[in-house]
């Protein structure tokens, strides 16, 4: 097995609890376009896929329904101006995550950062919750043409920081996660946490799959070079 020489981590459902401010965001489009407000935990099986994609599916309850696009293009609208006022108002970081980045970047493993969020709270995200000095990249659901599942993001990242797919690692809690990892040629580690869509990604044989983001340490840090 190579060596783990960059890792990339997932943010929303990985790194940060961020459902409560999508909500709030989301809830407060639905009901500036006349629709009504969803609980918080129909909208955490929302996430995941970036946010016009979540806004299709406030609107419409469904995860693969189109809303019409008149519609969609009020309410995103809408969410946009609200999420940039909230994004971290109720946000966290998930249990051993600071600990984790910690750990990591004492051992001089560099990482990224790799969501399907807007880079434009993706960035403010990270200042906030005093992360961004963590990651060597960070790539925002817009930052190219294309986001995970494609391994492109993934791709790039890994070029951009000089080392091979197969050295690298993908931490995330969804199967938009593992399918792009595994599309690029890295092992992929799951957390428990997150927003997983009601799958069970134990089915799908993630490399390694934990509660808790310091489990993977053990793992990671045994192989630095």
């Amino acid at each position: 097995m190579s060596p783990v020489r960059l890792v990339l981590f997932d943010l929303d459902g990985t790194l940060v609890d961020s459902a409560p401010d999508i909500a709030a965001a989301a809830n407060a489009a639905l009901l500036a376009v006349g629709r009504a407000a969803r609980g918080e935990e129909e909208i955490r099986h929302f996430i995941g896929n970036g946010a016009e994609r979540l806004i299709h599916r406030c609107l419409t309850g469904q995860r693969d329904e189109d809303a019409l696009p008149s519609l969609h293009e009020a309410a995103y609208a809408e969410f946009q101006r609200q999420y940039a006022t909230c994004v971290s108002a109720r946000s966290c970081l998930f249990p051993g995550v600071r600990e984790t980045l910690s750990a990591l970047s004492e051992a001089g493993i560099p990482m990224g950062c790799i969501t399907n969020k807007p880079e434009r709270f993706t960035h403010p995200l990270l200042a906030d919750l005093g992360l961004t000095d963590y990651f060597r990249i960070v790539l925002g659901g817009d930052s190219l043409p294309v986001k995970k599942p494609d391994p492109a993001p993934l791709l790039h990242a890994a070029g951009a920081c000089g080392v091979p797919p197969q050295e690298s690692v993908m931490v995330g809690d969804s199967l938009t996660d593992l399918a792009a990892a595994r599309a690029a040629g890295m092992r992929i580690f799951c957390v428990s946490h997150g927003y997983p869509a009601g799958v069970d990604l134990r089915r799908h044989a993630p490399d390694a799959w934990v509660d808790d983001m310091r489990d993977f340490l053990p793992a990671l840090l045994a192989e630095v070079v």
